[in-house]
């Protein structure tokens, strides 16, 4: 059985606009949305609100529109959100074709645990890919069980799914492994402290062999 979100999405072209009849549209359970893109003028829709909500909730989604019969395919290019309540005020679609290649930025997902002791930082979040627009992966995932202090997987380390190419610098730094700052501190600490002890012993005993000599 597909677990698959069914991304056929019905849009209704909409002729007003302004913020006012915006709100009105958001209260009756629609999104605002354009569509644009491979030279066409723009189109102003009207989506679902509750399908589409959950549809964005993935990264480059691409939602297959009805617009009047009409199938469009389209990427979702930038998502408009109240920075307050978070609901969903407009949403940008890109006009894509099926075999078409665009740029994206996939999310990385790094999987499994390194060597005790140290921890994983994610210096990218994303890494830019060349994709066909009707097969985007959802994510890059990185495995890092087992993998010790001083490691580091740059964009070129990366396991690609196939068909895609890597935009991104393949230099570019996705994952380090190192010891928390604060375990550092704490060696160092000790270091500095057996270190005083050594020379204070040390100071010790040549007090001690000169008063022997005297």
């Amino acid at each position: 059985m597909s677990t698959e979100p069914d991304t056929k999405v019905q849009a209704e072209v909409r002729e007003n606009f302004g913020k006012g009849f915006a709100r009105r549209l958001r209260a009756a359970g629609k999104i605002p949305a354009v569509i644009y893109g491979h030279g066409t003028d723009p189109v102003h829709v009207a989506l679902p609100g509750h399908q589409v909500s959950l549809l964005i909730r993935r990264a480059n989604a691409v939602l297959e529109l009805d617009l009047d019969g009409t199938s469009q395919l389209t990427l979702v290019k930038d998502v408009q959100k109240d920075p307050v309540h978070q609901i969903v005020e407009h949403i940008d679609l890109l006009v894509v074709k099926k075999g078409e290649k665009i740029q994206v930025e996939v999310p990385v997902v790094v999987l499994g645990e390194p060597v005790a002791g140290t921890i994983v930082n994610l210096d990218a979040q994303t890494v830019s890919l060349e994709v066909e627009a009707t097969h985007i992966p959802e994510h890059i995932e990185v495995d890092v069980e087992g993998l010790e202090e001083g490691t580091h997987i740059t964009a070129g380390d990366l396991k690609l799914p196939r068909g895609a190419a890597l935009v991104a610098e393949p230099d570019l730094l996705v994952v380090a492994v190192a010891v928390p700052a604060a375990a550092l501190a704490a060696e160092e600490e000790i270091a500095e402290a057996d270190a005083e002890t050594a020379a204070e012993q040390s100071e010790a005993s040549e007090a001690a062999a000169e008063a022997a000599a005297e």
